[in-house]
């Protein structure tokens, strides 16, 4: 049993590396890890101390053991470790334990966080989101685009649009939200996880399901679609809630903004594929720099302007087209250098994202009939979203069983609702206001950032739960024999497929 659970945890390293000769006397595989995977996780950590080190000496009391900073930052590094735990022993994503782990610290008061760090927590989510569109992006491949155009906008709109009314009529009814505020709550759930759904997939197109339509590389395409309208919508209707303008105003700027969006991040993609030169000894981390502070700049001057569309579009476009230009150069999409460097960024804002945003749950202030209602909003959406992919997804060339299965990849929530759940809350807590009174406009979005995290602890161990049983019974393996025989669009697909997940 022992020997079982350590296999799980402590996986075999079968490429070749170097490790001390008293290593495995001392700490034997697979009872400890092996040296390289032990290194690797130390580095990490060694990363978090050094950066609260750096603060220490620059600001002192507040990183204390008894200041704010010191337990913001074991909260990240409990919710990393944990997470790493959790995935290895259950399979399961590692992101559910990291936002447990933060609901777990602010309900026993380990985590402390006023109104000056909660501006810190703000803007690092905000920095997650960027990382999270631009990876999105990266990972868009035209050639998939315009041979399956049809079947991407099928999956990546229909549904989302399908689950987003039903949302907002559920929770108008059952949570007495405003339909303004069930449209925003809408526009956020709808949006699917490819941080749980990828890693499921590859799973199974690595045992051959599913490999020979190519369905990780369509499903991949309309995540990525499916994710940035949501971002988008959701910016643009949270910016209209919360503006003083004019209603003709927020009217025009909601197209305007999708259009600036678009056009601005496709001319600084172009931008990206031409500065630096090709040839330049530096070019991978110019390039990662000139799309990461690209991305910054434009989500945060967005949101100062007022055009929060604007910002997440941009972002994702400039992934795209400088994907689309590089690969012209030699890089594969999304498997490039500057793509392993927003996915080794990652792994350091992932438990930071979902830590900080667990620690926004106090229990105890939660009303028990929002979480019993909002449970059954949940679970009714979800059951709708998969009827209609079923329906919607006519002329994709998919079978029943492949449209049922996509169906149940689609129930996954993740990400996105990590990072946009607790927006609103912060704009009411800072002062601003959507002209209704402060204790309903708190009760409102309390109840959205409540409904957020519910549909991750719901949502994303159910998706990756039923992908796997589901996948080798619903889906049709490929096996080596007919494997020589796929043709170059199968082939192309499988490569494509071979990809890293939000």
């Amino acid at each position: 049993f022992w020997h079982k659970l350590c296999l799980r945890c402590h996986q075999p390293d079968s490429t070749p590396s170097w490790r001390p000769s008293w290593w495995q006397k001392i700490f034997p595989f697979p009872l400890f890890p092996t040296y390289r995977q032990s290194a690797q996780q130390l580095c990490i950590l060694l990363f978090f101390l050094l950066i609260w080190g750096i603060a220490y000496v620059e600001i002192g009391e507040s990183v204390t053991p008894d200041g704010e900073l010191f337990s913001m930052t074991i909260l990240v590094i409990a919710a990393y470790l944990i997470g790493w735990l959790w995935l290895k022993v259950t399979t399961l994503p590692a992101l559910i334990a990291m936002l447990l782990t933060g609901i777990l610290f602010q309900n026993l008061h380990l985590v402390h966080m006023t109104d000056k760090y909660r501006k810190l927590n703000q803007d690092l989510r905000k920095v997650a989101l960027v990382i999270i569109l631009m990876r999105a992006g990266l990972g868009l491949d035209a050639k998939v685009l315009k041979k399956h155009y049809t079947a991407v906008l099928q999956l990546g709109l229909l549904p989302w649009i399908v689950e987003c009314v039903a949302v907002c009529l559920s929770s108008h009814f059952f949570l007495s939200l405003p339909w303004i505020w069930g449209f925003l709550l809408g526009s956020m759930i709808a949006s699917v996880s490819p941080a749980v759904v990828v890693p499921c997939l590859f799973r199974l197109r690595d045992s051959g399901y599913g490999v020979a339509k190519g369905i990780p590389t369509l499903l991949l395409a309309a995540a990525a679609i499916d994710d940035s309208i949501s971002v988008a919508v959701f910016a643009i209707i949270l910016n209209a809630m919360f503006s003083t303008g004019s209603v003709t105003y927020n009217i025009i700027v909601g197209p305007l903004s999708i259009l600036a969006g678009i056009g601005i991040g496709s001319l600084w993609g172009a931008i990206a594929s031409v500065i630096p030169e090709k040839g330049d000894t530096y070019v991978v981390p110019l390039r990662f720099l000139i799309l990461f502070l690209g991305g910054l700049f434009s989500l945060f001057m967005s949101n100062l302007i007022g055009w929060s569309g604007a910002g997440p579009l941009a972002i994702v476009s400039s992934g795209f087209v400088a994907a689309f230009f590089w690969e012209k150069q030699g890089w594969v999409v999304n498997k490039n250098p500057v793509s392993n460097i927003f996915r080794i960024l990652w792994i350091f804002f992932e438990p930071i994202l979902f830590a900080f945003t667990g620690a926004q749950i106090t229990i105890s202030s939660l009303d028990p009939e929002v979480i019993k209602m909002g449970a059954i909003c949940l679970v009714s959406c979800l059951i709708l979203r998969m009827i209609a992919t079923f329906f919607v997804s006519f002329g994709c060339g998919l079978n029943k069983r492949e449209k049922l299965f996509i169906g149940v990849t689609w129930l996954a929530k993740a990400t996105v609702q990590a990072a946009l759940g607790p927006a609103a809350l912060d704009l009411v807590r800072s002062g601003q206001t959507s002209g209704l009174s402060p204790i309903d406009e708190e009760k409102y979005a309390k109840t959205i950032l409540a409904m957020s995290v519910l549909s991750v602890v719901l949502s994303a161990p159910l998706g990756a739960i039923l992908i796997a049983i589901t996948g080798p019974k619903l889906l049709s393996r490929e096996t080596e024999s007919k494997a020589p025989e796929r043709n170059e669009g199968n082939v192309e697909s499988a490569r494509i497929a071979a990809i890293t997940p939000l």
